[in-house]
């Protein structure tokens, strides 16, 4: 399985200076480097010279993001393997975030190996034993992904 942000850096290259494909690679690279936690209280909206504009629902969530734009500049700039971003705004709109499509993760649903949902049905708790197979789905695909990128490496 291919991670389709990993494309991104050869797709911009092809493209050249697109600013609307900038802004979208600039948006899915946010969702990619904030993380599950952050993308609940912050959205990307547009990037204009190079400034990533973020709506942020109160002056809190503004105040303990801005502190952490170097670092967020510098996933999001590492990620897609160029200085697409040099700024980014927080800027008070909890509007923004109630509008936004909800950001839904592509999975490919690999079977798990038979060992493992043996070993789950031994677990009596419905809700301990649906937790033990997504963690080894998630280890199983982590795995997968490493696997995936140590020829691209060398």
């Amino acid at each position: 399985m291919i991670d389709a942000a990993l494309l991104l850096p050869k797709i911009l290259a092809r493209a050249g200076e697109n600013a609307e494909l900038n802004e979208t690679a600039a948006k899915i690279a946010w969702q990619r480097v904030a993380g599950e936690g952050l993308r609940k209280h912050a959205t990307p909206v547009r990037l204009q010279n190079k400034t990533l504009t973020v709506a942020v629902a109160d002056a809190v969530w503004q105040k303990q993001l801005q502190p952490m734009s170097s670092e967020l500049i510098f996933r999001i700039n590492k990620l897609l393997q160029r200085e697409t971003v040099k700024f980014i705004e927080f800027r008070i709109n909890p509007t923004a975030l109630k509008d936004r499509a909800p950001v839904r993760e592509i999975r490919a649903a690999a079977p798990l190996p038979a060992n493992l949902i043996s070993a789950a049905e031994g677990i009596e708790d419905s809700d301990l034993r649906a937790r033990f197979l997504r963690a080894a789905e998630n280890c199983i695909a982590r795995r997968d992904r490493k696997q995936i990128r140590k020829p691209n490496e060398i």
